[in-house]
């Protein structure tokens, strides 16, 4: 037996999510076991455990899209006992058993190697916010390299910048030399992000409304983790061959935006999927992480809790209450 959040959904009960102990005859098909050792709670799973979207797919359900842990039982050539994993996406925690347990079996095909001198409570305080973020600015990296702009020749753009993938982007492109900007609906948060790197903090609501076509020409990049007004403004505002990451829709999944500053300006949007990157993409991120994230700066924007806590914060997690990221010990 082991314990798990546990989502299912009858005519009886309707949509429910507890902390429950599971048999391990219970869980799915896969070719490797891990005993999980931390997990994370991110946006996604806060819709997963509240059913306010319909993320999962079949019941019952583990949540959990992130896990770090170690290999117990292995079918697959690149794993054996004692392996220490990471995994992200892959629709685990939707359709296929997730990570708020304490343990899992999955397709060892979805795994990428823990890299070396990274701890798996370290893993899941970036988790796959952090990797996404990572992915947005591996994004731009390229951009500016093809483009010949140089870190500090312009400000860049970080929205939903308390949330998981904004505290991360802002510590990362700070650690590269750039001129930050967060923004963010919590103006109390600011001292935090300036703590992470950020230049400037300025309040959502400039973004957040609905805009003109083109606007006044200010970031060389963005990250964008809100969709909606907020990217449309973020495109409308980019400088001439810059770009927009966009992987995120906090604020909406649609894009009241026009074709302008793309023909007009040369502004290149790219989209980030994290769910289903390419293994090579993936460990590329990984690496990255490992190497460049500060880890004080990661410690200072990593809270914990456990499986019971994990559930209690998924409401919050919506409501835009949860600071940086949040690790959940499933052994506590």
């Amino acid at each position: 037996m082991f314990k798990a959040l546990l989502i299912n959904k009858t005519d009886d009960t309707g949509y429910t999510c507890t902390l429950s102990d599971v048999d391990e005859a219970r869980l799915p098909a896969g070719d490797v076991t891990v005993r999980i050792d931390w997990s994370t709670i991110n946006y996604k799973d806060g819709l997963a455990i509240t059913g306010k979207s319909p993320v999962v797919r079949s019941f019952p359900m583990v949540p959990g899209i992130d896990f770090a842990g170690t290999v117990t039982e292995s079918g697959h050539p690149r794993w054996k006992a004692g392996d220490r994993v990471i995994l992200n996406g892959f629709g685990v925690g939707e359709t296929h058993w997730g990570g708020l347990a304490q343990v899992a079996r999955v397709k060892g095909d979805w795994l990428v190697p823990l890299p070396d001198g990274m701890s798996p409570r370290e893993a899941m305080a970036i988790g796959t916010a952090g990797y996404t973020a990572m992915l947005c600015v591996m994004a731009l990296q390229k951009h500016w390299a093809e483009a010949g702009v140089a870190p500090g020749s312009g400000e860049v753009l970080v929205t939903g910048a308390g949330g998981g993938v904004g505290s991360v982007a802002i510590a990362l492109l700070a650690a590269q030399g750039h001129t930050v900007v967060a923004s963010t609906g919590r103006m109390a948060e600011a001292d935090y992000l300036r703590g992470l790197g950020a230049a400037d903090v300025i309040d959502r609501a400039s973004l957040s409304a609905a805009g003109k076509p083109l606007q006044k020409e200010r970031w060389i990049g963005v990250v964008d983790s809100v969709g909606s007004h907020t990217l449309a403004n973020a495109c409308a505002s980019t400088r001439y061959g810059g770009a927009v990451a966009a992987c995120g829709l906090a604020q909406g999944m649609d894009l009241p935006a026009s074709v302008a500053p793309f023909i007009l300006r040369g502004v290149t949007l790219y989209g980030i999927d994290s769910v289903m990157a390419p293994l090579a993409r993936r460990e590329a991120a990984w690496a990255q992480l490992a190497k460049d994230l500060d880890r004080q700066k990661l410690a200072a924007l990593t809270t914990e809790t456990d499986l019971a806590g994990a559930l209690e914060a998924a409401p919050r997690i919506l409501a835009g209450q949860v600071r940086g990221r949040l690790v959940v010990n499933v052994n506590a």
